[in-house]
């Protein structure tokens, strides 16, 4: 059923309440949905290997990238502390000509390539699990779900889901469309694949290969191919373990209803407990994916180990 559009509060409430997985796996959770990535899932992941070829399914992290300053989100900047050219000119004061470099990097954790973790977004002043928010996220960070919590888990059966491909026109999906879990399922029926527990699914939308042939423009932030709202049954009912899309928000923009912010994430963070990646490129994988028709692979995409963070850089790699 289509919620009725100027009434966002009470769609977001029956979700919550319809989707919701607090207590699911006690009390002191901190991963959510990754809970659904068990050993058995993780080595069926691994022997997903035939042919050992590889791709980032990362953008660049650069001063070239899709930022604006939006909520002082900011592109990288990368800047030299010792470079060739001072060892070149003897200025590093070591030995035996023994020369190096170094550098460094300040960025927000979600400038590019990315997961959104659970601390993330909030509904109503909870958290994940129902935890009051204030107890949770502080200046010092986030005291119980950082993100570090994940590093070790987030590796195994990949699956792409490119419905830019199969729905879209010439590989991409228009700004605005919403990705139907009728949409997500017809993909998965055209790709041989079943999506189920524990799976990290990966969703094409063609926005930023069109981000790449035009412009950035208004990729980050603005409208933009993406899940519906009314996925969020998909999602919880599959029992993935986390889900990335090639665009900036995840869900599409403009949002289905007539105002609001994001609502899919208020049901799939803070209730679902669902790790979510936005800014994956999943072009070069989906060539292959459709060049041999296989659809599934090894996928190890662990957020840095960054306490309390609410959010990581990472640097998929897919694996056929």
């Amino acid at each position: 059923m289509t919620p009725d559009r100027t009434d966002p509060e009470t769609a977001i409430a029956e979700a919550a309440r319809a989707y919701s997985n607090w207590g699911r796996w006690g009390a002191d959770d901190r991963l959510g949905t990754l809970n659904f990535l068990t050993e058995d899932r993780r080595r069926a992941g691994a022997a997903l290997v035939r042919r050992g070829v590889s791709f980032s399914l990362s953008q660049s992290f650069d001063m070239d990238g899709p930022q604006k300053g939006w909520r002082r989100r900011t592109n990288p900047v990368h800047t030299m502390l010792d470079t060739g050219t001072d060892a070149a000119l003897g200025n590093q004061g070591f030995p035996h000509g023994i020369g190096g470099a170094d550098d460094v990097i300040a960025m927000p954790l979600q400038c590019s390539t990315q997961w959104d973790g659970l601390g993330h977004i909030f509904d109503h002043g909870k958290a994940w699990n129902g935890r009051p928010a204030e107890k949770v996220v502080t200046s010092d960070g986030d005291l119980v779900t950082g993100i570090e919590h994940m590093a070790p888990h987030v590796a195994g059966r990949g699956v792409l889901l490119d419905v830019g491909r199969v729905v879209g026109t010439g590989g991409e999906l228009p700004d605005g469309f919403a990705i139907t879990e009728q949409h997500l399922t017809a993909t998965a029926e055209d790709h041989g694949v079943v999506v189920g527990r524990g799976d990290i699914v990966c969703v094409r939308t063609g926005r930023l290969a069109r981000a790449r042939r035009e412009g950035w423009g208004e990729y980050a932030g603005g409208p933009s191919p993406g899940l519906s709202f009314t996925t969020a049954g998909w999602l919880h009912r599959t029992e993935i373990a986390a889900i990335a899309t090639d665009t900036w928000g995840f869900e599409v923009r403009p949002n289905e209803f007539d105002r609001a912010f994001q609502p899919l994430h208020q049901v799939a963070i803070p209730n679902i407990g669902l790790l979510i990646g936005e800014m994956w490129d999943l072009d070069a994988l989906a060539a292959d994916c459709a060049a041999d028709g296989t659809y599934e692979f090894w996928l190890t995409a662990a957020p840095l180990p960054i306490t309390g963070a609410v959010g990581s850089p990472v640097n998929p790699i897919a694996v056929k």
